[in-house]
């Protein structure tokens, strides 16, 4: 939707006057996959679709919330914008981030009105949560004049993910909706934040983002799972060497230590992230030579152990992987975001990338009864005022 027809629809809801636009792009993870919570390395980009925002303070002592893609229409005092709504409420990603400010001495003295439009699939792994959070932290920040930096602001859509959505997510994908830069991918060191915009060119290649239209759901319990997984893995490795989480071991360090994890399952969540970061590492330094083929190939790796150790694929994603792989010009394809459904993310050559969508999406039709949709991705920019 054009930007003029999204103030057109404002107007409609609130009435004529000026309003200020704001954007936050929904992102891809090439691979580094729930390795963000364990303090490893993920490898995110932006997209060019995302959320957007549209924005008018008002002489009221409440926001209200409108979204041309959910019903639910909100409008919550000032004094109650740190009250969590009731679970699965759009509206709580919006509020859990401007609670932020509140807790941290930044309450706003007037209310505003809120329009949000999105364009990232719902339940796609492409980050539509951590896409309206960022661009309802960029706003506010803006419109109230509070100054914070884009680091800060990401790091409040983080913290409304864990306290309004319930969901213990890293930090990469409200990372990548902020930071992002277009035609670069972001090599992030989730326990440090430092972080490098690495240039993407793909000569005669493009990303292909496969979404499964089985939405992955990640307040669902499994993700939180996961998380807790990893956390007992590193408590049983801890007697025998102190760490604050799985990413400050190497593969050699934790083949001799993984005896001390005495259970099997927790074992496999951890090789899974020990030898994720490690393929992500690898994988940056492939891009950065140009060699496409063992980018493809690490990529290929990082989905077989998501299936096998850390099993968060599911029939899905594995079929539209392997159907992926079918294809003569596909040169690596995996799952991408959280997982239990989703999108997956491919990288085909050119002259195949009408094959690949055909046929891929034939095959994986015929095995699940699902009509998939895909995407050729663009890389965009990080959160910002639009108009």
């Amino acid at each position: 939707m054009r930007v003029d027809n999204l103030k057109k629809e404002f107007e409609n809801f609130y009435g004529a006057g000026d309003c200020n636009v704001y954007f936050s792009p929904g992102r891809v993870n090439l691979i580094g996959e729930h390795t963000d919570y364990n303090g490893g390395f993920v490898f995110p980009c932006a997209l060019s679709f995302g959320t957007y925002c549209l924005i008018r303070k008002t002489e009221r002592k409440s926001f209200r919330f409108r979204s041309l893609n959910q019903e639910i229409v909100q409008e919550i005092d000032l004094d109650s914008l740190c009250n969590p709504l009731p679970k699965g409420t759009w509206v709580n990603y919006a509020i859990g981030v401007i609670a932020q400010f509140v807790k941290n001495g930044q309450k706003p003295d007037t209310g505003a009105d809120i329009l949000i439009w999105g364009n990232v699939p719902n339940g796609a792994g492409l980050s539509s949560s951590a896409s309206l959070e960022v661009v309802t932290g960029v706003a506010i920040n803006e419109e109230f004049q509070f100054g914070q930096d884009r680091l800060t602001i990401v790091k409040y859509s983080q913290k409304a993910e864990h306290e309004f959505a319930g969901v213990m997510c890293g930090i990469m994908d409200q990372f990548a909706s902020g930071m992002g830069k277009k035609d670069h991918a972001i090599y992030l060191n989730c326990d440090s934040l430092e972080y490098e915009l690495v240039p993407v060119k793909l000569s005669g290649v493009k990303i292909i983002i496969g979404n499964t239209n089985s939405p992955h759901s990640l307040d669902a319990g499994k993700y939180n799972e996961r998380v807790d997984e990893c956390r007992a893995a590193v408590d049983a490795i801890t007697p025998s060497k102190l760490i604050a989480n799985l990413g400050e071991l190497s593969p050699a360090e934790f083949n001799s230590l993984s005896v001390n994890i005495e259970n099997d399952i927790v074992r496999k969540r951890a090789r899974h992230v020990v030898t994720e970061i490690e393929r992500t590492k690898k994988a940056v330094e492939e891009l950065k030579l140009g060699n496409l083929l063992a980018f493809g190939e690490l990529m290929n790796q990082s989905h077989n152990s998501l299936r096998d150790d850390y099993e968060v694929t599911g029939n899905e994603l594995d079929a539209m992987v392997t159907a992926a792989r079918k294809i003569e010009g596909t040169i690596g394809s995996r799952m991408t975001g959280g997982g239990f459904g989703g999108s997956t993310v491919s990288l085909v050559k050119d002259e195949f990338v009408d094959e690949f969508i055909k046929k891929v999406g034939a095959e994986y039709f015929e095995k699940t009864g699902i009509k998939g949709e895909f995407y050729v991705a663009e890389i965009g920019d990080g959160g910002k005022r639009v108009e």
